[in-house]
């Protein structure tokens, strides 16, 4: 689960005023349809936008913004935190990559329905309601969570955590309702500098209390399981006085009638429906390897230190490889969890949620500064579908390399731990910032193509693919993880679990093939007007005519739309 970008919380925060057609309470009904937005007669760069009198973080009008962004944030800790506690426990209890991923699938479906019908709730009921409804949701899934029992069959776990992880994925959407629309609601109409300025504040503390939140989740386990589930809890409980009382319960409703679902669902955009199913393979790519995989193959002992030519003393629990423990029934080492497999790293859970939780943060901090730091000094500012085919392939090779690199090279090969763990970060931290750079240039992409339509009717497949995609790599990474490697026999005839690095190289693989469909699809979308350029020096896709422009159907945006969209992605930044 990915963090969006500051153009994707602009693009989302839309869909969900347009869904509900919400307005704060007492000011003037809004529909956030995005030509309202470029309606000005003169280039957004070029408006006089003057603050208004007093208006500042210290004006009350700002109240409801602090109120639920310190709500907000303190959920999203909870929400990192507990996918890292199920997984590392499911994997303590030996369940498989498999099983695991099916833990996490009405999470992710969740995200798909809960997305629509958020903003319709939002506006009959008002933030507060969802808010609420959300944080409440939250404690009942961690509460849920308590009741996981050692001494059930792994069938009976796998349905009761999965849907305990079902009303985490809703509270998610919920509250993430209140975090995306509430800086639409306080600023003052036509101040996109202002709004964009409060969306990039709570985007970059959300991404890095993300981060924080994985990485939490994996160090309270080595205190307690229970320990990690109350800690959490009482962060929600912390936040819920805030949402209670200090919200108007009309903040957010609508003044007029809501959009329906069946509108959301008009697939009359072609860009936009393209450039849909380019991001479910784009997610996917990433989660093939990165949500279960990763983790399980940074859990996973050494293959050759395992068996009965390993024999150990359940009183010395320094004798078994990292990763291992002593089977006191057998008097040698074992794996923790051979459906889990073995070949890995044998990393504690601390250093595996930081491995994870720093690429959650990095990540998020690459996104926001995408524009400044990548495509204004490559003058690819504003992005076409050119610049994501381009940055698309690229993204295959981060993936690529890792693929080749475990399956061939000897420092996986012989177990070189020193070696495994530079190529894993150089690995991680390149994808990172390449798959972050494509996110960002997608949610700008996904504004501009909105153009034609209110945002609604526009984007609600978009992101309906979006957690779709997650969800296809969640599945698909835990079949590959778990059989494709094979099972390994080790000296003595222990059979010590499947193989764990042919496994993860495999997930790379299908990482790399989902990143190129990715960019395939995306040369479908009628957008290459401006060409491709890769910095002062170079032209790598000569920009059309005037006139063959001006002919150009579907593209999504005019001119003025443009020109309005490229201030706006400066800003988010």
């Amino acid at each position: 689960m990915e963090p969006p970008t500051i153009n994707e919380e602009i693009a989302s925060s839309a869909v969900e005023l347009e869904l509900g057609n919400t307005s704060g309470g007492g000011s003037a009904s809004t529909s956030l349809n995005v030509d309202q937005n470029n309606s000005s007669t003169k280039p957004e760069s070029l408006e006089e936008e003057e603050e208004p009198k007093g208006w500042g973080f210290s004006d009350p009008r700002l109240r409801p913004f602090v109120i639920i962004s310190i709500t907000y944030l303190l959920f999203t800790v909870t929400d990192g935190a507990i996918r890292m506690i199920v997984l590392l426990h499911a994997y303590n209890k030996s369940f498989s990559a498999l099983q695991v991923a099916f833990m996490f699938t009405l999470y992710e479906l969740a995200g798909v329905f809960t997305n629509l019908a958020a903003g319709m709730m939002g506006a009959r009921w008002g933030i507060r309601f969802t808010l609420i409804v959300g944080l409440c949701l939250q404690i009942f899934s961690y509460g849920l969570l308590f009741g996981w029992k050692d001494d059930w069959s792994q069938r009976t776990a796998i349905i009761y955590v999965t849907i305990a992880q079902m009303f985490a994925g809703i509270a998610k959407d919920l509250t993430k309702l209140g975090g995306k629309t509430v800086t639409k609601l306080v600023t003052p109409e036509g101040k996109h500098t202002r709004l964009f300025q409060l969306v990039s504040l709570l985007t970059g503390w959300k991404n890095s209390l993300k981060g924080v939140g994985y990485f939490l989740g994996s160090a309270l386990l080595e205190v307690s399981y229970e320990a990690a589930l109350g800690f959490m809890i009482g962060l929600i409980v912390i936040a819920m006085p805030f949402a209670i009382f200090g919200l108007d319960k009309n903040l957010g409703t609508a003044k007029k009638k809501n959009s329906s679902l069946k509108e959301i669902f008009v697939l009359d955009n072609f860009n936009l429906n393209v450039l849909s199913l380019a991001r479910l393979f784009l997610f996917a790519s990433r989660d093939f390897w990165f949500e279960v995989p990763l983790p399980f193959y940074l859990r996973s002992p050494n293959c050759l230190a395992l068996g009965p030519f390993f024999p150990c003393s359940p009183q010395d629990v320094d004798q078994c490889t990292s990763g291992a423990v002593c089977d006191a029934t057998l008097d040698y080492c074992t794996n923790v969890n051979e459906g889990g497999g073995c070949g890995g790293t044998g990393l504690g859970k601390v250093v595996v949620g930081a491995f994870l939780g720093g690429y959650i943060i990095l990540y998020g901090q690459v996104q926001s500064w995408t524009p400044q730091l990548v495509t204004n000094p490559l003058q690819q500012t504003p992005p076409n579908k050119m610049t994501e085919v381009f940055w698309g392939m690229i993204n295959c090779f981060p993936t690529l390399v890792g693929a080749i690199v475990i399956y061939t090279s000897s420092t996986f090969v012989d177990y070189d731990m020193g070696g495994m763990i530079t190529w894993l970060v150089v690995i991680i931290v390149t994808f990172a910032i390449i798959f972050a750079i494509n996110s960002s240039i997608h949610s700008f992409l996904v504004v501009k193509y909105a153009k034609s339509d209110t945002v609604a009717k526009s984007v609600g497949f978009y992101y309906m693919s979006n957690a779709v995609g997650r969800l296809v790599g969640t599945l698909g990474s835990g079949f590959l993880y778990t059989y494709a490697g094979g099972q390994v026999e080790t000296l003595g005839g222990y059979a010590a679990g499947n193989d764990a690095r042919l496994g993860l190289a495999a997930c790379f693989v299908a990482g790399t093939i989902s990143s190129l469909l990715a960019a395939v699809i995306t040369i479908w979308i009628k957008d290459e007007d401006a060409g491709l350029k890769c910095g002062n020096c170079c032209t790598l896709v000569e920009p059309k005519a005037a006139d063959a422009i001006e002919g150009e159907e579907g593209a999504g945006a005019s001119p003025q739309e443009t020109t309005g969209n490229t201030e706006r992605s400066a800003l988010s930044a």
